[in-house]
């Protein structure tokens, strides 16, 4: 008797795959998704991390030209608020602002807090001051 999943075509050979093989491919992307995509979303979070301390630095950058110019670091503005630079709504990591409010004359502190898709990372918030100094939430993450 022939099996219907088996039906010979011309050349007396079957084709098809069966139910058992169907599943075990199925089951082998499964299993290698299952072990890519933590991997993935890690470098997705350093990568957002890497963008926030850009913005953070070429802030730095910017506060240090105005304190030439200016002897002062009052009236000073973060040149993006968002990191990616540009980024709206969902598309935003990290909200990036002054931690105290505004600059004084002689210092300030500003820092990257994750927001939306972003705030489920361990490393947390980045902060950056005038002299320098980086802090970030979790030490050996930034």
């Amino acid at each position: 008797m022939i099996r219907p999943d088996r039906l010979p075509v011309a050349g007396g050979k079957a084709r098809g795959f069966t139910l058992l093989e169907l599943m075990i491919v199925v089951a082998v992307v499964a299993i290698l998704t299952a072990i890519a995509l933590p991997s993935y979303q890690q470098m997705l979070r350093k990568g957002n991390r890497a963008d926030a301390k850009a913005v953070l630095m070429e802030t730095a950058q910017f506060m240090e030209r105005f304190f030439t110019t200016h002897n002062t670091y009052v009236g000073a503005g973060v040149l993006s608020g968002v990191s990616p630079k540009g980024a709206t709504g969902n598309d935003v990591k990290y909200n990036v602002g002054f931690a105290t409010g505004q600059p004084t004359a002689t210092t300030y502190v500003v820092r990257a807090v994750p927001t939306g898709s972003q705030t489920g990372d361990s490393c947390g918030t980045l902060t950056l001051d005038n002299t320098g100094a980086q802090t970030p939430t979790t030490a050996g993450c930034w």
